[in-house]
């Protein structure tokens, strides 16, 4: 019996997206991810960008709906 021993997942260049966190115009924090278009990856870095958003929506809308398929209604 021969026992492989390798990592799941593969070792890149590092993060695909630079993260930055600045100040907003009302002075509250927001993160801004930036992706480099030049890179062969960057179909799959959008996809972990949107779905990184799309997660982060889910969860806001959660707190304030109840329920992540229905948006807040507007004041």
């Amino acid at each position: 019996m021969k026992v492989v021993v390798k990592l799941l997942r593969p070792r890149g260049k590092g993060a695909s997206a630079k993260v930055k966190r600045v100040r907003g115009p009302e002075g509250q924090l927001v993160t801004v991810r930036a992706l480099d278009s030049g890179r062969s990856t960057f179909g799959a870095d959008l996809r972990n960008v949107f779905a990184t958003n799309v997660s982060k929506a889910r969860r806001e809308n959660k707190a304030v709906v109840g329920t992540t398929d229905r948006a807040p209604a507007k004041r």
